[in-house]
Order: C-alpha cells, then structure tokens, then sequence
C-alpha cells in the first residue's frame, strides 16, 4: 500500500513559524516521523510539500493510479481552494485530512474546510501523530474495501 502525503503553504516553515500552534519540530521531523510510522503499518509513502495551489492540485491529479490513498494537509488552502476539492474528486482516492493544530479552536475562517468535503476522515490537534491516525484509518478503509470484493 503506498500514500501520498500532501502538505500545503508554510508547512515547510515547521519549527520556524508559530511555535506556540506547531512547535519546534522541523518540515525534516515530520517527513522522519512519517516515514517512520508508515514502514511499521506496511505503508510506503511519498511526499509532496508546495506553497503554489496550482502545484498541489497537480500533486493530486498525478497520484492517480501510482497511489493507494492521500494524506493531506493543504494548510491555508483548506478553508478557501475549490481547486484542491475538484482535484481530489477527480481523482477519487481515498482520502484523509490531517492539521497539526485544532483548527477549529482558532480563527473562525478556518471552521470551513473544502478538503473535508471530500475526505472520508480529518483529523485534528493531534500534532505529528495525526498523520499517522490518517495512514491508519485511510490502511483501513482500504483493507474493508478490498475484502469486500473477495
């Protein structure tokens, strides 16, 4: 099983930006950890990070047919890119929403995500450990699937 995980604007900037939201752990660190806790599940992941919408919604479209599911963390254009939406559907894998803070404890504009429109899970406030909750509900709902087709 092998999952894209899509991290959007200023996740790159871990450890540097607001490190009362998302602490001191690096971009670096969460590739590790991920890396790490997907090897222990079976999963293979790949990673794609951008700041540009369009170069995320071309990340989506490309994961068709060459992955199993997608992790995402579309950061700010979660709460405003109807692009990222469209791509996911079009694609029309499996699915999970991850944000390292609670969105829904801070600003009111970020209570809206159109990613979650899409995705079968959102996980939030979990810090770095909600990537990994992501990858296990997203090996799950694909295990259930494909045993129901035997």
């Amino acid at each position: 099983m092998k999952f894209l995980i899509i991290n959007g604007p200023n996740l790159n900037m871990l450890g540097i930006r607001e490190q009362q939201i998302y602490g001191t752990q690096t971009y670096r660190d969460l590739v590790a950890f991920v890396k790490k806790r997907g090897k222990a599940m079976g999963v293979k992941t790949a990673f794609f990070q951008s700041n540009s919408e369009g170069a995320i919604v071309t990340a989506v479209q490309k994961a068709r047919g060459r992955y199993d599911g997608i992790v995402i963390n579309a950061g700010a254009y979660t709460h405003t890119s109807v692009a990222i939406l469209d791509a996911l559907k079009a694609v029309a894998l499996p699915c999970a929403e991850v944000h390292i803070s609670d969105v829904n404890a801070r600003e009111e504009f970020r209570k809206i995500s159109y990613v979650g429109m899409y995705a079968s899970h959102t996980v939030v406030g979990m810090g770095f450990e909600g990537y990994a909750v992501c990858m296990e509900l997203l090996k799950k709902d694909i295990e259930g699937v494909n045993d129901d087709r035997n």
